[in-house]
């Protein structure tokens, strides 16, 4: 990932308040699509110029060829704001945050976590995220819904680390419940990605407790009963068990990892 600087300048008189909504606008597009990560964008003004500090997925992924319709109708809002088209600067590579995938993977799983902000579609060549423009929109022309999902399987992922509420069990019961409303979404968008992909595409089922390490060994598919999808050495030495009928990749139970 990288670390970009995207300067706004006035060309005419205007206002904060236009010259905010205008941006705003855009750096809500340009996340929609993946092109920028995380979920708060500091926007400063200082002589005339406004300046936004953002992560990018890779140092292109501002590129106009990545634009949305959305991102694209943004850019020429700027211009009602009395703004100019943004300036960007490259300001180097984040040192703390992975790498994104380059090459076409031969398959990709739906994987996130509540310390990840990069795109939640793994390669499943080596786990690296895939940017999310690179793949064609999943619904109403970029990645939103794609996005909310990934928001709250975080949010249920931090209050079930946290194990300090009731609320982690209703958490757990969204993570590792395939009859829950968060698999069931994430599971769509995962099939919606492999019929616009035609890239195998899996969701990974969280997976804790359980009553013993045989068992967990043991335990089927919990959408199929398939007893058959234990692997022999874990995929990405993460995932233990990978059900091809279901598009479903698991973990052995942290509890006896």
């Amino acid at each position: 990932m990288f670390v970009c600087e995207v300067r706004f300048e006035c060309f005419a008189d205007t206002t904060i308040s236009a010259a905010q909504h205008a941006i705003n606008h855009l750096l809500e597009a340009w996340r929609a699509n993946g092109q920028i990560l995380g979920r708060e964008f500091a926007v400063s003004f200082n002589d005339g110029e406004f300046r936004a500090r953002l992560m990018l997925p890779a140092q292109d992924s501002l590129a106009n060829r990545h634009n949305s319709p959305w991102a694209k109708a943004a850019l020429k809002g700027l211009t009602d704001a009395k703004l100019l088209p943004p300036r960007e600067k490259l300001l180097g590579q984040d040192i703390n945050a992975n790498e994104s995938a380059t090459q076409t993977p031969e398959w990709q799983l739906l994987y996130t976590s509540y310390v990840h902000m990069c795109s939640p579609v793994r390669s499943g060549d080596n786990l690296l995220p895939i940017p999310l423009y690179k793949l064609p929109a999943t619904f109403n022309g970029d990645h939103k819904q794609l996005i909310r999902w990934q928001t709250e399987w975080q949010a249920c992922d931090e209050l079930q680390m946290a194990s300090a509420t009731k609320a982690e069990f209703a958490a757990l019961d969204e993570l590792c419940n395939v009859g829950s409303d968060l698999f069931r979404r994430g599971w769509d968008l995962r099939g919606r990605i492999e019929y616009l992909t035609k890239i195998p595409t899996y969701y990974y089922l969280y997976r804790v407790g359980g009553t013993s390490l045989q068992d967990e060994q043991a335990r089927p598919c919990p959408r199929c009963g398939s007893a058959s999808w234990r692997l022999d050495e874990p995929l990405l030495d993460m995932f233990h068990f990978r059900c091809e009928p279901c598009r479903i990749v698991s973990n052995l139970s942290w509890d006896y990892q």
